[in-house]
């Protein structure tokens, strides 16, 4: 009889033991889901760093990875419709290549130009001295918005044909625009990358 009550009490026991051990486990999975769904949702975060930049003379990135300096042409002079100066230059990568911030700074507008850039990005230097322009991408990387800080090799996009872009030659258009306190993310002096990215003219 006390070996029943002894296996009995063993039995009971461990019964106690697992079902306070789930009620446990079972309240704080429960309660980490009722913070989950009351708290507003974060954004998206960027993805990684690139780790293999290729940095011009200047300090500035080529922003499509992959892309060496003697690969670069020097577009910044030639004509375009509508008696326009190109005033950027275009860095060709097949569709879908990853675009990278060529500098740090403040992502200051997201824009879509039907008949000009496509899918652009403008980030401004921390100094406010600085733009750089990103046209024709194909989309935008994961979570990218306005007013977001970037790091020099950040995700901006991937190359695209977009705007008035010819999609049988992919590319990103880059620009840079030294400017003047007070002027807007449409404003200011293009200078040409290419020297600043690949060293000379």
């Amino acid at each position: 009889m006390n070996r029943l009550k002894l296996i009995l009490i063993i039995f009971f026991t461990a019964g106690l033991s697992a079902a306070v051990t789930s009620a446990f486990w079972l309240a704080a999975f429960n309660r980490g889901h009722v913070e989950d769904r009351s708290a507003p949702a974060a954004p998206v975060a960027p993805q990684a760093r690139a780790p293999d930049l290729v940095l011009g003379p200047s300090g500035l990135a080529i922003p499509v990875l992959g892309v060496k300096a003697q690969q670069l042409s020097d577009t910044f002079t030639q004509a375009r419709s509508g008696g326009r100066v190109h005033d950027a230059i275009d860095i060709m990568a097949p569709h879908g290549t990853p675009v990278v911030a060529a500098a740090p700074g403040t992502l200051e507008k997201l824009f879509f130009s039907k008949g000009g850039g496509g899918i652009t990005a403008y980030v401004r230097s921390p100094d406010g001295k600085w733009l750089f322009y990103y046209a024709h991408l194909q989309d935008y990387a994961a979570g990218l918005h306005e007013g977001q800080a970037i790091r020099q090799g950040d995700p901006i996009g991937r190359v695209g044909s977009t705007g008035n872009a010819n999609p049988a030659g992919p590319h990103l258009h880059f620009a840079v625009y030294q400017m003047a306190p007070g002027q807007k993310w449409y404003d200011g002096t293009p200078v040409n990358p290419y020297p600043l990215l690949a060293g000379r003219r």
